[in-house]
């Protein structure tokens, strides 16, 4: 074992007098804090082959996503069923990912549930979660096809791609 200088030990007793009197490692003062991104825009277009859905965020990108067909979109908190337009349904969830400040104001004023006349496929759009930085969107579909997701930088964007 390695000789302790004193600068190590006033350092360590330091560490450990802030950790007893916050309840809170010392280090975690130091750190920034983490950045969600936040929606601030939900737009679509047409391509030869699919519809495009495009989530517009303003910071870092979403880490986590992932979208799966369900049999019902499920307002996440309350669990109840989100009416939207279609006869099959795609779920994106993100995380981290939110449609608010940190003060709790929305960033996304659009309405949260809107019809897609101009695509082909997708027929429908709905937010139906927003907690605890975890966005789910909903996508009503006149058919199931194929589905994919992915993200962008430079805006950060996730896309969301429907199949004819």
């Amino acid at each position: 074992m390695g000789t302790i200088t004193r600068r190590t030990l006033a350092s360590l007793l330091l560490s450990a007098a802030l950790v007893t009197a916050s309840g809170v490692p010392a280090q975690s003062a130091t750190q920034p804090a983490p950045v969600t991104p936040v929606l601030t825009n939900i737009r679509t277009g047409v391509h030869p082959s699919f519809d495009r859905i495009v989530l517009d965020f303003s910071g870092p990108r979403p880490q986590v996503y992932s979208s799966r067909f369900v049999d019902e979109l499920v307002r996440d908190g309350s669990g109840d069923v989100e009416w939207l337009t279609g006869a099959a349904f795609v779920e994106v969830v993100l995380t981290p990912a939110q449609a608010h400040d940190d003060a709790g104001q929305l960033t996304y004023p659009q309405p949260w549930k809107f019809r897609t006349r101009n695509l082909s496929n997708a027929m429908a759009v709905a937010i139906t979660g927003d907690f605890e930085a975890t966005l789910t969107i909903g996508v009503g579909m006149r058919k199931q096809t194929w589905v994919k997701a992915f993200t962008l930088t430079g805006p950060t964007r996730v896309v969301i791609d429907v199949g004819r």
